[in-house]
């Protein structure tokens, strides 16, 4: 089986839409409303599974919010919460081994990023503003 077929699976079985499929990329890109995941970038790029979302873009720096933003970093089990290349855009990112990759591990994944965005979701929608 395919590793971009095998992520597919796993997200249907969690009631996940994909919204997108590239198989000569490795990217899938899933929707679930009801864990507040929206335009969840899966790139599969053997060894590796990333999971990537975009949160929010800033114009200015804001030092409260980087620190907040590594702070809520220790308290998160799986995953950060990253800056673009051009320092301008919060994206949360998760890496996974993908060889090994099973359904509980994916769902966990899957999972925690709902929890992260619903417990974290006050202090995206302000520092969106900025």
């Amino acid at each position: 089986m395919m590793y971009i077929d095998k992520i597919e699976s796993f997200a249907k079985q969690m009631q996940c839409e994909i919204s997108y499929r590239n198989e000569a990329d490795g990217i899938l890109v899933l929707e679930n409303e009801q864990d507040g995941i929206h335009n969840l970038i899966l790139g599969v790029a053997p060894p590796i599974l990333i999971m990537e979302m975009y949160l929010f873009s800033f114009k200015e720096d804001n030092m409260q919010m980087f620190k907040t933003l590594l702070q809520k970093n220790r308290d998160t089990l799986h995953g950060a919460f990253v800056l673009n290349e051009e320092g301008t855009k919060v994206l949360f990112r998760y890496t996974m081994q993908i060889e090994a990759l099973d359904f509980n591990e994916f769902e966990g994944a899957i999972n925690a990023v709902g929890l992260l965005l619903s417990e974290f979701a006050p202090n995206i929608i302000e520092y969106s503003k900025y």
